[in-house]
């Protein structure tokens, strides 16, 4: 029998009140699941929303076709019920493949994927294994220079391999590069932002991608234009065919800046935390026992990149595990939840294993027609940087106890603010010593 969401506040069953800070979101998804596998829960802003926490349950979920990504499903965002200064209104008014539905989504989908086919993936790996060389060599002598030997991976490393890839695939000039993380991070990934700095950081970022689309326009007149995204994605703008809207081409180019290397600096962020922290899960890769693509597939199931992410809206009131969600409820997809649920991974879930059999059906990429485009770049990126990093440092590890690293502060976005390492062994730690860390 259904069980509508709770309302009485005060109870075990009350609604969770997102923390817009964030944090760890490990030990809150087990409370949370063990009550069911969704969960009501308060938007930062007062917005009542839900959660999907179980994996067989997420999964049909993100698959069903009276789940729609467009926001005009979700009428408290058009009644007045949601204030227009709404922070997390960007994700629902965005224009692009992420948030259409059916032949829209398809048109869109289409012109993008042209970009991220297995071929043409693999024809950017020696650009990507050049990248990671030299970003590697910047790694080890900003170390050097250090009087600790630390360095932060995710500034040297992390972060500039899937930016400079992604944006070399938008043609975005490497002026931008730096403006546009610190936007996108704002506006998608650091929750806890006011209402006014987030959209000010979304006017900025819509802004800056009309003025990269402009300069690749006057590119394409001079006769100088290139063969990237953005230059193929305005001759759909401006062509017969399947053509774009002016929202539509900026919405895409920021969805693909966006989710092309904030998720990416994050999952090589959370795996390489995961084999410091694990060093006989690193001992069977190093011998041959185990692949850096088992490796990466763990990692996005037992610590993903992203955690609940927003968002999808029944277009009639749906049951799921018991629970009613009604129509036009604004909901979450809970990766980081599903990715630790027993019921589906056993009961060793919470443990990183590089050899579990069940990590490769996560759904961290997520599930059905909206299936992330881009999943097999950030898999060629996240393989070929962990290799390249253990091939050049195998004794590399964290400067500071996992537990000390400071939490992303986003309930979005999951992975640390900073990663300081030392990509050679510390010589006051003899030789065989186990190394300090802090739990998983």
């Amino acid at each position: 029998m259904s069980r509508p969401l709770p309302e009485v506040p005060g109870t075990p069953d009350a609604p969770h009140v997102i923390d817009p800070a964030g944090g760890c979101p490990h030990a809150l998804n087990a409370r949370l699941r063990a009550r069911g596998a969704v969960a009501e829960v308060v938007l930062p802003g007062g917005v009542a929303g839900a959660v999907v926490l179980g994996h067989e349950e997420l999964k049909d979920f993100l698959a069903r076709d009276d789940v729609a990504k467009d926001a005009r499903h979700c009428p408290a965002l058009h009644d007045g019920t949601i204030p227009r200064d709404w922070p997390l209104r960007v994700f629902a008014n965005a224009q692009g493949m992420h948030t259409a539905d059916d032949a829209d989504h398809r048109r869109l989908r289409a012109l993008v994927g042209k970009a991220f086919t297995a071929r043409q993936v693999e024809q950017l790996r020696p650009r990507v294994e050049e990248l990671a060389d030299t970003l590697l060599d910047d790694l080890g002598r900003a170390a050097a220079a250090a009087p600790d030997g630390v360095a932060d991976l995710r500034a040297h490393f992390a972060l500039p391999l899937p930016m400079s890839v992604i944006c070399e695939l938008l043609g975005v000039d490497p002026e931008h590069r730096d403006r546009l993380h610190e936007l996108s991070n704002t506006v998608i990934v650091a929750t806890d932002t006011t209402p006014a700095e987030a959209m000010a950081a979304g006017r900025e970022l819509v802004g800056l991608m009309g003025t990269i689309a402009a300069a690749r326009r006057a590119a394409i007149a001079a006769g100088t234009g290139g063969e990237d995204l953005t230059s193929a994605l305005i001759a759909a703008r401006e062509g017969d065919g399947d053509r774009l809207s002016e929202a539509e081409l900026t919405g895409t180019m920021r969805l693909v800046l966006v989710a092309g290397h904030e998720t990416t600096l994050n999952l090589i962020s959370n795996a390489v935390r995961a084999l410091c922290t694990h060093r006989d899960q690193l001992a069977l890769v190093l011998e041959g026992k185990a692949t850096w693509s088992a490796v990466v597939d763990e990692t996005l199931r037992w610590d993903g990149p992203v955690s609940w992410f927003p968002f999808r809206y029944p277009t009639r009131d749906l049951t799921v595990d018991g629970t009613l969600i009604p129509r036009g409820t604004p909901v979450l997809a809970g990766y980081t939840a599903a990715g630790r649920d027993a019921a589906f991974h056993g009961p060793d879930a919470d443990r990183f294993d590089v050899t579990r059999p069940t990590a490769a059906r996560h759904l961290s990429f997520g599930h059905g027609a909206h299936y992330c485009v881009g999943a097999p770049l950030a898999r060629l990126e996240a393989t070929i940087a962990l290799e390249r990093l253990f091939t050049r440092f195998p004794d590399l590890d964290l400067a500071v106890p996992a537990s000390e690293l400071p939490q992303q502060r986003s309930f979005i976005g999951n992975s640390v603010e900073a990663l300081p390492v030392r990509p050679t062994r510390d010589p006051a730690v003899p030789a065989g010593e186990p190394r300090r860390v802090g739990p998983a």
